[in-house]
């Protein structure tokens, strides 16, 4: 029997997507992912230090005909509410969020817990889809599924990844 595992998961369904421009900021569940995007030279990987100058770079990106996708850690979306709230809501936007979803069941960091039970609650307010896949197997079925609906829809779209997904 053949185990792929998250980050191989999600980097193919980025690549089945034809994202080709990623901003990435440092979590330790994203870093596998992160190498492989930076592996690749079909994607333009680009590091940065805050989440909304990474929502900013993305906006730029797509408007110069990129497909953009953003990994991040689910605490810094709290940084990024008036980016997607005012940019991407006001001129339509897409991006596919990927975010290590901490502060979930088997944290083992509690200051990580407060913001890992707001985040749903934070997408829902900026009502931003979001699909929380539990496997790698559906993640191969939902990553897709969530890049069309961002290119379709013009908004941004979460990818929630627990802890358990890594």
């Amino acid at each position: 029997m053949f185990y792929l595992d998250g980050s191989q998961a999600v980097y193919n369904t980025l690549k089945q997507s034809e994202i080709n421009f990623v901003v990435s900021l440092p979590c330790v569940n994203l870093d596998k992912l992160m190498k492989m995007v930076e592996a690749d030279e079909d994607i333009i990987h680009v590091p940065v230090t805050r989440e909304e100058e990474g929502f900013g770079i993305c906006a730029g990106a797509f408007m110069g005909g990129k497909k953009p996708a953003i990994l991040m850690q689910n605490s810094g979306l709290g940084n990024s509410v008036n980016a997607l709230a005012s940019l991407f809501e006001l001129y339509k936007l897409p991006i596919l969020m990927i975010i290590s979803h901490r502060g979930t069941d088997g944290e083992f960091m509690s200051a990580q817990i407060p913001m890992g039970n707001a985040t749903p609650k934070v997408l829902d307010a900026l009502q931003i889809p979001y699909l929380n896949p539990k496997t790698p197997d559906e993640a191969l079925k939902l990553i897709p599924k969530a890049w069309n609906i961002a290119e379709t829809n013009g908004t941004p779209v979460g990818i929630l990844l627990s802890i358990k997904f890594w």
